[in-house]
């Protein structure tokens, strides 16, 4: 039987499905679509996604949800606004489910480990997050993420179940800090990078990232998570990644916004996923909801629903009125 399961075959899935196997376990890597599994199967290698990096010969693929019963850790990683369909038709069972995916759902404002008590209560929810593009953990290189779970014992242990020699996985027992930093730099990424397409320069970069992680922070408190939290790999560290690399899509999705690409392109069908696209709305929902001043992210949904232009979106954020904590 597997040591674990890894649900989803985008490239998030496929880098973590090898990092395991390459560290000696035994991984069952799953997908909906079983002629993506079999032409995964048949190449062993993830064409689409992680082209050049070859599936560990000890990699175990597989279409049929039955597989999954038996396992008793799943690691997660598909989109979160697929999450709640996803979770409906597997099945159900008292195991832990490492949620490895980045948002918010649009229509409920619920957070992942939320949309997993919803639909699958018996599960034990944790969550990975932390800097780390998914081709750089395919190829082996050094990573360091924030597992946290409800408890810190069980963080712990799984976190050492999990880590690899080259996938250093930090234990947290701030579930909601964790899964709101790495679902709201996503957000603020759109903007690093829609400044930057507009040509206002590195000082007007920084100052968005900062004022940005300032918000991620007073959402984090909000809703009861610790705002050192935000400090850590899944707040700060992921931030830094995702808000100055092209490599990040996010980034990449902002930036060509503030060159002046049409919204409609960028989200095209078979258009690169930028889930800050998604959370951006959610998470200002969130905000509105709780009473917690949330600018750069309002000024990201506003775009991304079609009710402002990037130029609009920063001409509001800078006539602000001026405030102690600004």
């Amino acid at each position: 039987m597997a040591d674990l399961a890894v649900i989803g075959t985008g490239a998030w899935g496929t880098a973590l499905s090898i990092a395991e196997t390459r560290a000696g376990r035994c991984v069952l890597l799953w997908g909906r679509d079983s002629e993506r599994i079999a032409e995964l199967a048949r190449s062993r290698e993830n064409r689409r996604d992680l082209p050049g990096v070859p599936l560990p010969e000890g990699l175990v693929l597989s279409a049929d949800p039955e597989r999954l019963a038996a396992i008793d850790l799943w690691l997660v990683a598909v989109p979160v606004q697929a999450l709640r369909a996803l979770f409906s038709r597997l099945p159900p069972g008292p195991r832990t489910v490492v949620l490895c995916a980045k948002g918010v759902e649009r229509q409920t404002l619920a957070t992942p480990s939320a949309v997993l008590a919803a639909t699958l209560p018996a599960a034990r929810p944790a969550v990975l997050s932390g800097p780390s593009f998914a081709a750089e953990v395919a190829r082996g290189l050094p990573t360091a993420l924030t597992l946290a779970a409800p408890w810190l014992a069980e963080a712990r242990e799984l976190a050492a179940r999990l880590t690899t020699p080259v996938l250093r996985l930090y234990p947290s027992d701030d579930l909601t800090g964790v899964e709101l930093g790495g679902a709201l730099k996503n957000v603020i990424a759109i903007a690093a990078g829609a400044v930057t397409g507009c040509g206002l320069g590195e000082n007007a970069r920084a100052a968005v990232v900062t004022r940005g992680l300032a918000e991620i922070a007073r959402l984090v408190a909000a809703l009861g998570g610790r705002r050192e939290t935000v400090a850590g790999l899944s707040g700060l560290g992921d931030l830094l990644l995702s808000a100055t690399s092209s490599s990040s899509r996010n980034f990449r999705f902002g930036l060509e916004l503030g060159r002046g690409r049409p919204l409609a392109e960028l989200t095209a069908h078979g258009s690169p996923l930028a889930e800050g696209f998604w959370t951006a709305p959610a998470a200002a929902a969130l905000g509105e909801r709780l009473g917690v001043e949330l600018p750069v992210t309002q000024a990201v949904a506003a775009v991304v629903e079609g009710r402002a232009s990037v130029a609009d979106a920063v001409a509001t954020l800078l006539a602000r009125p001026l405030a102690e904590r600004e």
